[in-house]
């Protein structure tokens, strides 16, 4: 860090990255989806990151990000399939965006709290 940098708390640094997520327009996810997260208070307290037009939530705010936070999947027949990525295991399938939310909150690592500012090897 040069003198002229100020160091950032973790908190700082998630809400950043949310009004910017939360600025995202279609072509980089459905705008809905990062609001839906947002809206609920577990989720908000976690490093939003969107790729290949999906959220994916971290506990950390620096690469690598965590994989242990569920992740919610469209279905082309309507619905959502939620993943943890870290073991590849299905919480559930829903009907809703919020019913997604709510499970990937309900999944949370134990021990889960507010995203630090590091890596996965500060938690």
């Amino acid at each position: 860090m040069t003198t002229d940098e100020t160091p950032q708390d973790a908190a700082a640094i998630v809400a950043a990255e949310w009004e910017s997520v939360l600025g995202y327009g279609e072509d980089l996810v459905d705008p809905a989806v990062p609001r839906a997260a947002y809206a609920h208070p577990r989720l908000r307290e976690l490093f939003p990151m969107v790729s290949h037009g999906i959220l994916y939530l971290s506990r950390c705010t620096r690469y690598p990000w965590t994989h242990d936070v569920g992740t919610m999947f469209p279905q082309a027949a309507g619905g959502y399939r939620v993943r943890r990525q870290s073991d590849n295991t299905l919480l559930g399938v829903t009907e809703t965006l919020q019913e997604s939310m709510e499970l990937i909150a309900a999944s949370l690592p134990d021990g889960c709290g507010p995203a630090v500012d590091g890596t996965p090897d500060d938690l």
